[in-house]
C-alpha cells in the first residue's frame, strides 16, 4: 500500500515536467536532497504508529498531543489535499486510456474531463465495496507496474549509450546550485512526490500487527520510490531538451519509451504502468479521505455520521459518499481551466503547501512524544526526536516561503482551502456517541 500510495508510475509520467521545470539540470539531486526530510516524517509516522495505532493517523496524534485545533487542521489539511488530488490523479490515467483509443483527444480538457470521471467512479465502487478486496488488487497492479517501469528505464539507458544523449550527464546535476525560490519550489515539488506513502497509517485498525507492520509499510516505500524517481529523471534529461521535458506534462512516461526505441507498442504497454499506478494512488488517496473523514466523524471533529461503518463491506460508506459527490464537483470545475498542463502544475504546487502543513505537525508530535527516549539512547533519541523535528521545520519554512512565490490560482486552492476549514471547526467536539454500523 505505500507504494501503491506513492504511486511511481502515476507520479513520474505527470510530475517530473513539473519538477524540470522548477529545477531544470538539478531535478535528480533534488530527488535525493528533499528525500531527507520525507525520511524524517516517515520515521515519525513509524514511531507515532507503534504508539497510537489510528485511522485518523496525523489528524489524531496531532489532537492528542497539540489540541483539537491544531487536530482539525492537521486533518482538514490532509481532506482538502485529497480532494485536489482527485483532479490530478484522475487526469493522466483518462490520457493514458485516450492513447489506446483516440491519441488526437489526448489534449482536450472536455475529453479527459469525461473519461477521468468515468474512471474515478469506478475505482470508488471498487473501495466502498471492502478493503480485502482493495489490497488484493493493488498488490497485483504495483507489481506488473514496477516491472514495466524497470523494462523502460532499462531501455532507456542502453538507448543513451547505444546513440548518446541530448544532454550528457554531469555530477553537477546533483549539486546545490538553487535560487533561494527555485529552492523552495522544488521542495514542494518533491514533497509531492513522495506524497502517498502514509495511507499505511491511516489504515492501520485495519492492518494486522498494526504496529509493527503499518509503520513499516510507509518506511520502506520511500526507499523503492527513490530509485525509480531518480531513475526516470535522468532518463528524461538524457533523452530530451529540458524545454521538451517540460511539455510532456500528461504522460512521460510514455514518451520515454517512444525516444528510447521501444515505438508506440512500447509506449502503450508503459501507458498500462500509468493507468495502473494512477488507480492504485487514486484508491489510496480515497482511501486516506474516507479513513480520516471517518476518524474525524467518530471523533466528533465533524458531522457524526461519517463516523459510521457499513456492517456488510466494513467501510466508512458515508465518507465515500460524500467523495464521489465533492470529486466529481471539483473534477469538473478544474476542466474550466485552459490545459491539461496548467490543471496539474496548479495542483502539484497547491498540494503541496497542504501536505507540508500535516506532514510537519506529525514531524512535531513526534518529536514531542519522544522527547525522553534520550534516556534510553542518544542516537534513538537523535533518529525518533531530533530528526522528525528538523524534518517538520524544513517543511514548514519551505512552504511558507514557497507561497511567495506562487500564482493567485495555487495559493487561492492551497491557503483559501486550509482557511476554510474554520466554517466547519468546532471548539468543543459532540457529546453524542458515535454509531458503529449503518
Amino acid at each position: 500500500m505505500g507504494i501503491a500510495g506513492s504511486a511511481p508510475g502515476y507520479t513520474i509520467a505527470v510530475t517530473t515536467a513539473a519538477l524540470i521545470g522548477t529545477a531544470g539540470f538539478l531535478s535528480p539531486g533534488s530527488l535525493i536532497i528533499f528525500a531527507v526530510p520525507m525520511l524524517g516524517i516517515a520515521v515519525a509516522y513509524k514511531a507515532l504508529t507503534r504508539r497510537m495505532a489510528n485511522a485518523g493517523a496525523a489528524y489524531e496524534w496531532t489532537t492528542r498531543v497539540f489540541g483539537r485545533f491544531f487536530g482539525f487542521f492537521s486533518g482538514w489539511a490532509l481532506l482538502v489535499a485529497s480532494m485536489v488530488f482527485m483532479v490530478t490523479g484522475s487526469l493522466p490515467i483518462a490520457t493514458s486510456t485516450l492513447n489506446f483509443i483516440a491519441p488526437a483527444l489526448t489534449k482536450s480538457v472536455l475529453a479527459t474531463t469525461s473519461v477521468a470521471t468515468l474512471w474515478f467512479l469506478l475505482i470508488a465502487v471498487v473501495l466502498i465495496a471492502g478493503i480485502k478486496l482493495t489490497s488484493k488488487i493493488q498488490l497485483v497492479m504495483s507489481t506488473i507496474e514496477l516491472v514495466i517501469l524497470a523494462v523502460v528505464a532499462i531501455a532507456a539507458f542502453v538507448h543513451v549509450a547505444a546513440h548518446g544523449a541530448v544532454n550528457p550527464f554531469s555530477w553537477s546535476w546533483f549539486g546545490f546550485h538553487y535560487t533561494a525560490g527555485g529552492f523552495a519550489a522544488t521542495a514542494l515539488v518533491v514533497v509531492f512526490f513522495y506524497w502517498g506513502w502514509d495511507v499505511t497509517a491511516n489504515l492501520a485498525e485495519e492492518t494486522k500487527d498494526a504496529e509493527v507492520n503499518a509503520g513499516n509499510g510507509g518506511f520502506g516505500s520511500v526507499f523503492v520510490t527513490i530509485t525509480y524517481y531518480v531513475a526516470f529523471t535522468l532518463a528524461a534529461l538524457l533523452l530530451f531538451t529540458t524545454k521538451a521535458a517540460q511539455g510532456y506534462s500528461d504522460n512521460i512516461i510514455y514518451n520515454i519509451a517512444v525516444a528510447s526505441g521501444l515505438g508506440r507498442t512500447g509506449g502503450l504497454i508503459a501507458s498500462i504502468a500509468v493507468i495502473l499506478s494512477s488507480i492504485a494512488t487514486l484508491e489510496t488517496t480515497m482511501l486516506q479521505f474516507s479513513r480520516t473523514l471517518f476518524a474525524m466523524g467518530r471523533d466528533g471533529a465533524l458531522a457524526r455520521h461519517f463516523g459510521m461503518v457499513d456492517e456488510r463491506t466494513e467501510t466508512p460508506v458515508r465518507a465515500m459518499y460524500l467523495l464521489i459527490g465533492v470529486g466529481l464537483v471539483v473534477l469538473w470545475v478544474s476542466s474550466l481551466m485552459p490545459s491539461i498542463n496548467a490543471i496539474i502544475t496548479d495542483s502539484v504546487n497547491a498540494i503541496g503547501i497542504q501536505v507540508a502543513y500535516y506532514y510537519g505537525l506529525a514531524g512535531l508530535v513526534a518529536a514531542w512524544v519522544m522527547r525522553d527516549v534520550y534516556r534510553e539512547s542518544i542516537a534513538l533519541w537523535v533518529g525518533l526526536c531530533l530528526f522528525p523535528a528538523l524534518s517538520a521545520i524544513f517543511l514548514f519554512a519551505m512552504g511558507l516561503y514557497a507561497i511567495t512565490t506562487f500564482n493567485l490560482v495555487t495559493n487561492l486552492v492551497g491557503i483559501g482551502g486550509l482557511v476554510a476549514g474554520i466554517v466547519f471547526f468546532r471548539p468543543a467536539r459532540a457529546t453524542a456517541a458515535p454509531a458503529t454500523a449503518s
